[in-house]
């Protein structure tokens, strides 16, 4: 069995998502290939070659996969695709819109954001919010899947695979990269920060938010979170969403600040290393799930913690 991981990168470095994936990859079992395809990505695939599992790694160096649109991405996969029994990918931006197409291309059912390996044609994954887990059984000739990255510890250095060359294939011409307006940030990303603490609603305004949640999160050297709840409210931009319609986090240590810890919210961080919960109502389901709670007034607990610091 050979296996094809689309990598995640931004041509210059290899994301962890990447040795995420690639844990679930070598849990399937069988030969381990590393699809590379960008603009200028050599860096990033002399890292994926340095991973440890990877057998092989194909670098597919064109400008139509500068941006990872979604179509030529796809095209690529699929073009690659009669040497391998599994493609799989981190269940990123750039996953959730390239493995569909892949999928429908090769007429395939896929199987979205697995969190567990069970065996190479059967795996677990969340499903009602992570209310309840669906074990799923393929009997698919070619397995198209998805790594919720969360559930997995990123796969350590010490390969020395070879990195070959592959040709570009035909851009099918169904989109074009117009522009990208990232959000910067001196703090870390969320989605591969190792401390995080969210506010929820209960911060009651954005001002609030900002006196109180991100001076512990500088203090913390952390990323910052939030509840849909407090999104929606206006309390904190949209890309700090954590949750089943925000970002999935696993960090190690996840400080919730006044969130009640709706299922939604909880399926987006319950597998985080140590969870600790700060609410004045002792009945908030976010103690359900955490290692460390405090039942006080965040107005008050969180600037002692922040002395305390």
């Amino acid at each position: 069995m050979t296996i094809l991981l689309l990598a995640e990168h931004d041509n210059a470095t290899l994301s962890d998502q990447t040795a995420k994936a690639l844990t679930a990859a070598v849990k399937i079992g069988g030969d381990v290939h590393v699809l590379v395809a960008g603009s200028g990505a050599k860096a990033a695939a002399d890292a994926a070659a340095k991973l440890s599992g990877v057998s092989k790694v194909l670098l597919a160096d064109s400008a139509d996969y500068a941006n990872s649109l979604a179509e030529p991405l796809a095209a690529l996969v699929v073009s690659l695709a009669g040497s391998y029994d599994t493609i799989i990918a981190a269940a990123t931006a750039t996953g959730k819109n390239v493995m569909p197409r892949v999928a429908a291309l090769l007429d395939v059912m896929q199987v979205s954001e697995i969190i567990e390996v069970v065996s190479a044609d059967t795996f677990k994954r969340p499903i009602y919010a992570g209310n309840a887990i669906q074990t799923v059984q393929s009997s698919d000739a070619k397995k198209v899947i998805t790594v919720r990255t969360a559930s997995f510890a990123a796969a350590t250095e010490g390969g020395s695979a070879s990195v070959e060359s592959v040709a570009a294939v035909a851009n099918p011409g169904l989109s074009s990269h117009v522009s990208d307006a990232l959000s910067s940030s001196d703090r870390p990303e969320l989605t591969s920060a190792k401390i995080i603490v969210s506010g929820g609603r209960a911060l009651g305004s954005s001002e609030k938010f900002q006196q109180v949640i991100l001076p512990l999160a500088d203090k913390l050297g952390a990323a910052v979170g939030a509840s849909r709840a407090a999104v929606d409210a206006g309390y904190a931009p949209n890309d700090w969403q954590v949750g089943q319609t925000g970002k999935v986090v696993a960090p190690d240590l996840y400080i919730a600040c006044g969130i009640s810890g709706a299922i939604q919210h909880l399926a987006g961080m319950k597998d985080s290393k140590v969870i600790v919960a700060i609410n004045k109502d002792e009945e908030a389901p976010i103690f359900q799930v955490a290692d460390f709670g405090l039942v006080a007034d965040l107005f008050d607990a969180i600037p002692e913690l922040e002395k305390a610091l």
